[in-house]
Order: C-alpha cells, then sequence, then structure tokens
C-alpha cells in the first residue's frame, strides 16, 4: 500500500488515530497474476465459498498443463463442456469464455490500461458478461493498485463508513463519497482501513 497515502490519512481526524494504532496493512487480495488471470478468477469466485472456488480454479489451471494459468486463447479453444466438467456453472462459463474473447479482440486491451482512467478501464471491464461494477472496483484497487478508488457497492465498506461516522444506517452511494472528500487521492488506502475497521467488532 503506499506509504504517501497511509502518511496522508493518519492526518485525518475520522481515520487518523485507527490508522496509528494499526499500521500498515497488508490485503490478502493484493494480485501477482494478470489482468486476465485476475478477472477470470474474480468470475469463478462470484457466490461461491473460497474453498469451493479454489477446488474449480485449480481443476480449471490444470485443462491447460504445464502453463501458470491459461492465455485468452488457451480458454477459447476449451470446450464449453469441459469448463463444465472442473465445476463451472454453464452461465460461468459462457462469462469466462467472453471475458477471453474481449481480451483476443482487443475490446479489454491491458497496455492501454496505464493511460487510462479508472472510469475508462471500469466501462471496458464491465462490457464482459457477469463483472459488474464491484470486480471492477476490486480489479483496480488488487491488480491495478490505482490509489483513488472507492467501491460504495461494497458492503464491507458501507458498514467500515456506519461504524467510522456513527450512522445509524448504512450509508448511501452519494453520503460516502461525501464522507470520502477529504480522502480524495488515498481513497483505495482508507478503504482498506474501513475493511479492516469493520471487521473488528
Amino acid at each position: 500500500m503506499h506509504t504517501a497515502s497511509i502518511q496522508f490519512l493518519k492526518r485525518d481526524k475520522h481515520l487518523g488515530a485507527f490508522i496509528k494504532r494499526h499500521g500498515p496493512i497488508k490485503h490478502r487480495r493484493s494480485h501477482r497474476g494478470g489482468a486476465f488471470q485476475s478477472l477470470a478468477e474474480a468470475i469463478v469466485y462470484q457466490q461461491l465459498s473460497g474453498k469451493a472456488a479454489g477446488t474449480i480454479l485449480k481443476r480449471f489451471v490444470a485443462l491447460i498443463p504445464g502453463k501458470q494459468f491459461p492465455t485468452p486463447e488457451d480458454v477459447l479453444k476449451i470446450k464449453t463442456e469441459q469448463l463444465r466438467s472442473v465445476g463451472l456453472s454453464g452461465q460461468k462459463a459462457s462469462y469466462v469464455k467472453d471475458l477471453a474473447a474481449k481480451f483476443t479482440d482487443g475490446t479489454i486491451n491491458p497496455k492501454l490500461f496505464s493511460k487510462m482512467s479508472d472510469a475508462e478501464i471500469i466501462e471496458h471491464v464491465v462490457a464482459v458478461k457477469g463483472i459488474g461494477e464491484w470486480t471492477a472496483h476490486m480489479f483496480l484497487m488488487f491488480t491495478l493498485a490505482r490509489p483513488d478508488v472507492l467501491p460504495t457497492g461494497d458492503l464491507g465498506i458501507q458498514k467500515g463508513f456506519q461504524k467510522l461516522f456513527n450512522l445509524k444506517t448504512k450509508p448511501s452511494p452519494q453520503k460516502m463519497e461525501e464522507l470520502a472528500a477529504g480522502w480524495a487521492g488515498h481513497r483505495t488506502a482508507a478503504c482498506m482501513y474501513l475493511w479492516r475497521l469493520q471487521d473488528e467488532q
């Protein structure tokens, strides 16, 4: 996580004390694989427990022996029945195929990401069937390490805001944007602390 963000947020009157108490956070989701791997894994993990998804993912990777992870071209060659046989639902198999097609035809081109804004990347990524805004936000935060992402659709973030600001109910996206205005430029790091705050009962 960006040290500059932590230094900046330490001075925040709401988050500062919690950050000073906690120190830097290493988040479990930080991703070493590339863009295709990250998004393919996100599709596999949707609506499944981590253990079940992990098993399916291992079987999926094993469909292409000798590689750390299948390429988009590999996935396009795998028959849908094979994807079903490793535990993917018909719907998820079609999502993974759509993802592979969009990487192959250049709809999603990771080489251009460095020149694109967060909003532009979200627009490209959600063009894939089965990938919504939440997954796009996680991708920006954990795969691309973008420093200023605020996933207002994330339940843990909503609860983190509720706890930090002593709100009676979970805040609306608009309310969260207002409350996070002082964190502009560093909202990804702020969210790491909101998740941690929410985890502490």
